[in-house]
């Protein structure tokens, strides 16, 4: 079998890429190194062991794309994770978060197209395709938002609303790789992404906050927490999208031109600070000071994954529990301290 990864140093990237030579795999990693951490994954990867290809490129260069079409004629599925990630980073630079993440992954499809490739397209989308959801009617309790009339979340069927640049360019890159299926047949999938969590995860502050909140409280760094705390996520831990991703592709024609919801699901949310504070405070086991900041725009008071589509159509559910993922995170943070220095 053989993967070609985007952004194959990163987050995401480097578990899947781990994965897949753990199961000897010949694999393929295409990444400009430029992210926080990209480098030490890259070297964790070569110590691995196996079939390894490492190609460095920027995914909106058709010339450097350009040297993945030999290995895209022969694989069996490409992972398209490479992108601009954080929403702070787009408003701050929208152009240059359009070129990675709509421009990159149209120039990768291309490629994909001119190698005449059958792979399985697995594209890495957000659940941010969906904007502010302020229609959706919520309630606040005590420590969190609660849907008033979704108790399974929000499904793929929920209206788009591309809400910030970084909304507006993964949207667009969504579009553009169902439409793919489509016009041009190729076999796609678009995984609407709740948040990822767990090792290798170099987060900071606009990105990666359940990572971030572990590393900073480790380096003494005080908090910011914009809005009230309440609002809730679900949490996804990375073994369980990494399976997500592997049992799409191996779902072959069941999955073809298929949209999914992926996260935690209504088992595995909380609240980013109301709930997830008392938690993480009961890890270090003490009281962490936090700042408070005013609400940043456009952010959702709750996002929840409904996931039966993906259940239902190719079998998969998450395994691990939020407090579970969380301490091996957290273990794995404490036992690597010094490649975060």
């Amino acid at each position: 079998m053989r993967i070609v990864i985007t952004g194959g140093a990163g987050f995401i990237g480097s578990n899947a890429a781990s994965y897949y030579l753990s199961r000897h795999a010949d694999v393929v990693i295409f990444d400009n190194l430029s992210r926080r951490g990209a480098d030490k994954n890259l070297l964790w990867l070569k110590g691995l062991g196996g079939s390894l290809t490492f190609l460095r490129g920027d995914v909106a260069n058709a010339a450097d794309v350009g040297t993945l079409i030999p290995f895209l004629q022969h694989a069996d599925a490409i992972l398209h994770l490479a992108g601009q990630v954080a929403v702070t980073t787009s408003v701050a630079d929208p152009r240059m978060d359009f070129i990675a993440n709509a421009l990159g992954t149209l120039t990768v499809l291309e490629a994909l197209r001119a190698a005449k490739s059958r792979a399985k397209f697995i594209y890495a989308s957000t659940n941010k395709v969906y904007g502010s959801m302020y229609a959706v009617p919520v309630i606040e309790k005590q420590s969190r938002y609660v849907y008033e009339t979704l108790p399974h979340g929000v499904n793929e069927l929920q209206q788009l609303d591309f809400y910030s640049p970084y909304g507006c360019s993964k949207g667009t890159a969504d579009q553009y790789v169902h439409d793919y299926s489509r016009m041009y047949g190729l076999d796609t999938v678009v995984m609407r992404q709740s948040c990822i969590y767990g090792p290798r995860q170099f987060g900071v502050e606009d990105q990666g906050w359940v990572a971030w909140f572990i590393i900073a409280t480790i380096f003494g760094k005080k908090l910011s927490i914009y809005g009230d705390g309440k609002q809730v996520r679900d949490l996804l831990y990375i073994d369980d999208l990494i399976r997500a991703y592997d049992m799409a592709i191996r779902a072959g024609n069941k999955t073809r031109g298929g949209i999914y919801n992926i996260g935690g699901g209504p088992g595995n949310t909380l609240s980013i600070w109301a709930e997830f504070g008392p938690l993480l405070e009961k890890l270090f086991g003490k009281k962490i000071p936090i700042r408070n900041r005013n609400w940043r725009p456009g952010d959702q008071k709750i996002f929840v994954a409904d996931i039966r589509k993906a259940k239902n159509e190719f079998g998969w559910e998450p395994k691990v529990s939020v407090e579970e993922g969380i301490i091996k995170l957290y273990q794995w943070v404490m036992e690597n301290t010094s490649i975060f220095l």
